[in-house]
């Protein structure tokens, strides 16, 4: 009776236009006044305990180093080195714009932020090799889909704080996949680009250019690497790694790009101030709502409910698979996780699926639904950039989100995909 209450009220809240922070709180707080309303007076402590946490420190100071790298001049080097590298196989645009997307989602750890940053510059390159507009613009918004699967990730760091699971070994579990995610698409895109002559003519190789573009790109893909190994290898916690990056952020930006002035420190911190504040709010108000259906034990029905059914493993993940695909359609993706997470991590602990397992599918679907219409963040973000309809976008990228869905089944089947390095490293 709590869940269908609880539901009920958070869509008529939602559909009133309230936004989803206040739904979930308002949903509640209705609940509370009318079901328990002794459960009232613990109501700011609830909210309180939900962003008073350590992890919650990383995820604003990550947000703000990748600020601070865009702002810093990585944006054009890193499509630069891209090139380079791609030089021997001829890649055009689009096959730097996926590439390029895969550096920049390990430095920013949003996707919202890769498709903002990258989409200004990769659309109008992409139009001017040949591209179609709408190719050009589907092949930024889903490749920017690894930006929250690729370390650091600001969804993981929040999937971490509500599973009780390490931020090192997710970080981890999610590397393999978007790695994945990021060949796939180069596969597609450059078999797409072969057939439709969207190559660039072959131009004479340079290799004072060639090593200048590769050694100004290394800044950039630093930042990355020392976040990860010193999170995996406990050298750090998430918050140390996180004021690390901003200070190595600041170091790039003002002694070796020279781009970075203090007017962009001041907007930088202003964004990841905005920015962190939602999740914060969203994450404080959620907390409520999760409490209110463990009080009433709904997450242990709904794993009796799903035990019951005698399902095979394989079953039971594709099913949840097709859930977490379905909720990211009309959900963001940091309440999205903090609603589905106590409900569905028991059940799938129970079939055997470890928490970095299904934190990696929980990440790697929510991160499709940034592409999917009506909610959509990247498709909202590339519609400011090149004004496209947010339809023709999505038709577009549809090709290459089928890439996510792909790996998405396959990290759910086969669990060596997310398990294999964090086990390397001594995780269980």
């Amino acid at each position: 009776m709590a869940m269908v209450y609880l539901l009920v009220a958070l869509l008529a809240f939602a559909l009133l236009g309230i936004p989803l922070a206040f739904s979930i709180g308002a949903s509640s707080i209705s609940y509370m006044i009318a079901q328990a309303p002794n459960y009232l007076p613990m109501l700011p402590q609830r909210v309180w305990n939900g962003v008073f946490s350590e992890l919650m420190i990383a995820m604003p100071l990550f947000m703000l180093a990748g600020e601070l790298m865009n702002c810093g001049g990585i944006t054009q080097r890193i499509i630069n080195f891209c090139r380079q590298i791609l030089r021997p196989v001829n890649g055009g645009m689009g096959e730097i714009n996926v590439l390029a997307s895969m550096i920049f989602g390990g430095i920013s750890g949003s996707s919202v932020a890769d498709t903002s940053a990258l989409g200004s510059i990769e659309i109008p390159a992409m139009e001017k090799e040949g591209y179609p507009s709408s190719v050009a613009a589907g092949v930024t918004v889903a490749s920017s889909t690894m930006g929250m699967i690729i370390p650091p990730s600001t969804p993981m760091i929040v999937f971490a704080m509500i599973s009780g699971g390490s931020v090192g070994a997710l970080f981890l579990a999610g590397a393999l996949p978007g790695l994945l995610i990021g060949i796939t698409q180069l596969i597609l895109v450059y078999v797409m680009s072969q057939r439709h002559g969207w190559h660039p003519k072959r131009s004479k190789f340079d290799p004072k250019t060639f090593w200048h573009d590769i050694l100004w790109g290394v800044p950039a893909l630093l930042m990355p690497v020392f976040i990860i190994l010193t999170v995996s290898f406990g050298v750090c916690t998430a918050s140390e790694s996180a004021g690390m990056a901003v200070l190595y952020a600041l170091v790039v930006g003002f002694l070796v790009y020279r781009e970075l002035s203090w007017k962009q420190v001041w907007q930088s911190l202003k964004k990841a101030l905005i920015s962190s504040s939602a999740v914060m709010l969203i994450i404080g108000f959620t907390t409520i709502f999760t409490w209110i259906l463990t009080m009433q034990r709904i997450p242990q029905i709904i794993a009796a409910f799903f035990i019951n059914m005698n399902m095979p493993v394989w079953g039971i993940v594709l099913l949840f698979d097709v859930l977490i695909l379905f909720i990211g359609t009309f959900i963001d993706v940091s309440p999205a996780i903090l609603l589905l997470t106590p409900i569905l991590l028991p059940v799938m602990q129970s079939y055997g699926v470890s928490v970095l397992q299904f934190g990696a599918m929980m990440i790697t679907g929510m991160a499709i639904g940034l592409v999917t219409p009506p909610v959509g963040m990247c498709l909202n973000a590339c519609n400011k950039i090149n004004h496209m309809p947010v339809m023709d976008i999505f038709r577009a990228a549809v090709p290459f989100v089928l890439c996510n869905v792909l790996v998405l089944i396959a990290i759910s089947l086969w669990s060596p995909l997310t398990l294999w390095l964090p086990g390397l490293l001594g995780y269980r």
